[in-house]
């Protein structure tokens, strides 16, 4: 059953530095740089300013999102292992002029990760944190603290598209994303919003 009132919030780990030269980072768990760590505090004062309603927080396993949460100023409530990122298999720490080299115009949207995770694995990982979502809303705001392509993937699956519609939803290193309801029905209510400096 949806609970029309509540809202879940998906927020990017601060910058690393992979993400800062846009190196596809899995499984690897890079620390934040100073920049990543001054932008998590200027998100964690923008979610403040929501006034969420007593948040369920949770996190992607990799250091990055954790260290992203208490820099906010949010306290984990629990590490979850289905928050983690697309698994790149054997594109991780590369970027995308390099894994074309290989596979000419890939993207993860459409193409597979050799040795990684299939859209599928990560369209059931998404449903499953949306379902778990949905079941807290009733009396949380929910606040998911965790990575690029698997929030893009959260945006497009509450709004009951595929997977490779992600791909219409930009979420920059320490910005965050709003999810809720109108008239009962699932929409976007902002997109990958930016705070402090050079934001």
């Amino acid at each position: 059953m949806i609970a029309p009132q509540g809202r879940v919030v998906l927020v990017r780990h601060g910058e690393t530095e992979w993400s800062r030269v846009d190196k596809h980072t899995g499984r690897t768990d890079l620390p934040l740089t100073a920049a990543g760590e001054a932008k998590a505090k200027a998100v964690g004062a923008a979610l403040q300013a929501l006034g969420l309603r007593d948040p369920l927080v949770l996190a992607s396993p990799r250091k990055r999102a954790i260290r992203t949460a208490e820099v906010a100023g949010f306290p984990v409530r629990r590490v979850w292992d289905d928050l983690a990122e697309w698994d790149y298999g054997d594109y991780e720490g590369l970027t995308t002029p390099q894994i074309r080299e290989r596979a000419p115009h890939w993207t993860v949207w459409t193409h597979p990760c050799p040795g990684g995770e299939s859209a599928e694995s990560v369209q059931s990982r998404a449903d499953t944190v949306i379902d778990v979502a949905n079941a807290q809303l009733a009396e949380h705001d929910v606040l998911f603290f965790g990575h690029g392509h698997f929030s893009r993937v959260l945006t497009a699956r509450w709004i009951s598209l595929p997977v490779a519609e992600g791909r219409r939803f930009a979420l920059g290193p320490a910005s965050y994303t709003v999810l809720g309801f109108e008239h009962e029905k699932a929409q976007v209510i902002c997109a990958n919003v930016t705070c402090g400096p050079s934001a």
